[in-house]
């Protein structure tokens, strides 16, 4: 497949100027997918999926049918795929969100001294919110351009606006992706906060003025003095939302019999988001536990209750200093979430603008608790969401590694992609442990479209599997052989990149095949009822690089029983590594992943010494698949321990650049 080859991949939208995604030539994606699976097949079985793509490509065949009715779409759709995209990533999966869809992004662990401490960062953190807010309002963002190849590309922003306007709605059968036009509703001006499980409504907007830090830390010693009444104690409804899709649809059918739940329901979809002030747990807040923390709240015996998973954003504050978020994906990606988060950490640290009101405490209106009426019925649906729950939290493996030995700077020096090097790498710690090769997921992001949400790096590719038997099985003794085979691996894991960051992957356009099919009520083509099929979108390592400047880091779960979630982020010299996986299954370990990934990223420096590999001076501008916006900065910012303001201080101490 070649970049020159797409078709009608220059056609521009004139809403913002951005390119409609391409579509690739139908040739180059089934003649890409043969060599994709074909080392993950047996190979009488490969010969089958051979034939059965042939037939489907063959000239006047199925396939070309499809593929114009594919370029028929694309000429009437903004984005091709999207809404195809949408549905099969995340509206149509039946599993529940913690854990299994929604990634979080840990903060630095806050050292709060008091319960007060916690109350003034959450305050602090809701005026960073609503300049955000602001900004996203007047269309202020910063427009944000591609590094690579080719460079300055402009950036989609259109995810940025679903940050604080959309939620998503269960269905029985399929989810919907709500989001608020401004123009026609009247935008929200309250946040929910989420306290003992139970949900209150904050004001944010008094006058047609925002509340300052005093007025909304104000609001939030009412909100902790009001969740401790025992005798307006609610259920804690939020653990609804933390089942299955299904599940949940079928208990809000039940909850909206009743007028006080409807309201209550309105006022959690129409919030900006949530702000979820946890008790905090007793257990050690090693890295790993905090990300589980933020991805699951520990259960209904902790904070799991304390959510509500259908908001596009939760800022989780912890007593105990744990604070991070969680965020809904089907709204936008992980990109979008690292870029907000950064604002608003570096906003908690340089001095807050002059308030825009001084209004008195009699001044502010009192918080509203939701309440919620609950039938036997959904008294029985929250039993076995608690259930449900309690066995998602015990089946988490989750380890979070950072890697000190070297980090980014080292590999682009030797003039390699340290995308391309990690991904690489993974393939050998999968190796070592399972003795074979799995299909693999690295989202690539398509933003230089319009509309553009993600593709796939296909990164388990034949020349990684040489790469690894050579370091594994001792057929391979001479080390510049080893190195021959790591330079050919990282230059197919560079070139797939690029193709995926240039809309021409393969796994969006085999996707539009097959949804076509069923649009036009034509019997599942062959192709897609292969075993082959199944197996290539099994993603047992499912994986995403997500880089931060600020010291956080983010996490998620696995996509199948049997696999591993991987989320790392490069630094100058280090990265870090949260690696999960599932307890249940007996063939997955998060820890015996860690240490071979480890392992091997020791092995790879050692095969460059060995080879006496020098360090050219300078590196070239390297493609990177997450499309980090170019105006970032290079390194981590080391945050201080604490981002908590005082009432008495005027500003807060800068850990860095602002």
């Amino acid at each position: 497949m070649s970049l020159r080859k797409s078709e009608s991949s220059k056609d521009c939208n004139a809403t913002d100027g951005a390119p409609k995604l391409p579509l690739p030539v139908l040739k180059d994606t089934l003649d890409t997918y043969l060599r994709c699976v074909k080392h993950l097949l047996a190979d009488e079985h490969f010969r089958k999926t051979q034939e059965a793509v042939k037939r489907f490509g063959a000239p006047g065949g199925l396939g070309e049918l499809l593929h114009c009715k594919l370029l028929e779409r694309r000429e009437k759709k903004a984005n091709w795929v999207y809404d195809y995209w949408l549905n099969d990533m995340y509206l149509s999966n039946r599993l529940a969100l913690p854990v299994n869809s929604s990634p979080a992004m840990v903060f630095p662990l806050q050292n709060f001294t008091a319960p007060i401490d916690s109350l003034r960062f959450a305050a602090n953190l809701i005026s960073g919110i609503l300049e955000y807010k602001s900004l996203l309002d007047a269309h202020a963002l910063p427009a944000e351009y591609a590094r690579g190849q080719p460079a300055g590309s402009p950036l989609c922003m259109e995810q940025y606006y679903r940050i604080f306007s959309s939620h998503r709605l269960p269905g029985r059968t399929r989810d919907t992706l709500v989001v608020r036009d401004g123009r026609a509703t009247p935008d929200p001006e309250h946040v929910i906060v989420a306290c003992k499980n139970q949900f209150f409504v904050l004001d944010v907007m008094i006058d047609f003025r925002h509340l300052n830090d005093r007025d909304l830390l104000t609001q939030l010693k009412r909100i902790a003095k009001m969740a401790d009444n025992q005798d307006e104690r609610q259920p804690p409804i939020g653990l609804l939302t933390s089942d299955g899709r299904t599940e949940w649809a079928e208990a809000r059918a039940e909850l909206i019999r009743e007028s006080t739940n409807r309201d209550s329901l309105d006022q959690m979809e129409r919030c900006l988001c949530l702000v979820c002030l946890d008790d905090g747990s007793k257990a050690k807040l090693t890295d790993a536990a905090r990300a589980m923390s933020m991805l699951h709240g520990g259960g209904a015996a902790v904070s799991g209750g304390n959510r509500w998973y259908d908001k596009s954003m939760q800022f989780v504050v912890g007593a105990d200093g744990c604070c991070g978020v969680v965020c809904e994906h089907s709204a936008f990606e992980g990109i979008v979430l690292v870029q907000c988060t950064e604002y608003l950490l570096k906003y908690m640290i340089r001095s807050p603008s002059e308030p825009v009101r001084a209004a008195s405490v009699t001044e502010l209106p009192a918080p509203r608790r939701l309440r919620w009426k609950c039938t036997p019925a959904v008294h029985q649906l929250l039993a076995s969401s608690v259930d449900r729950l309690h066995r998602l939290v015990r089946n988490l493996d989750m380890n979070v590694h950072k890697f000190h030995h070297y980090g980014k700077e080292l590999i682009k020096r030797l003039k390699m992609s340290p995308d391309a090097f990690i991904q690489v790498a993974l393939q050998l710690a999968y190796y070592r442990c399972h003795g074979r090769a799995v299909s693999t997921y690295e989202s690539a992001s398509t933003r230089r479209f319009k509309d553009g949400r993600v593709d796939n790096i296909r990164s388990a590719t034949p020349e990684a599997l040489a790469f690894v038997r050579a370091m594994t099985d001792g057929n391979v003794s001479a080390c510049d052989a080893k190195m021959e085979l790591l330079q050919a691996a990282i230059a197919a894991q560079t070139k797939n990149s690029t193709l995926a960051l240039m809309g021409l992957a393969i796994d969006n356009h085999l996707l539009g095949l097959r949804e076509m099919a069923q649009d036009l009520k034509i019997e599942k083509p062959e192709i897609f009822q292969d075993e082959a099929y199944r197996i290539s979108n099994e993603f047992i390592l499912s994986t995403s690089q997500v880089p931060t400047t600020i010291e956080m880091f983010c996490c998620y779960g696995p996509v199948v029983p049997n696999g591993y979630g991987v989320c790392y982020n490069p630094q100058s010299d280090h990265f870090v590594f949260c690696v999960s996986s599932f307890r249940e299954s007996p063939h997955t370990c998060s820890s015996q992943f860690v240490k071979s990934l480890e392992r091997g990223l020791l092995n790879m420096r050692d095969l460059f010494h060995k080879c006496n590999l020098r360090e050219p001076r300078q590196s070239p501008t390297l493609e990177r698949p997450s499309e980090i916006p170019a105006d970032r900065s290079k390194n981590q910012e080391a945050l201080p321990l604490a981002l908590v303001k005082t009432l008495s201080q005027t500003e807060l101490q800068s850990g860095g650049k602002a």
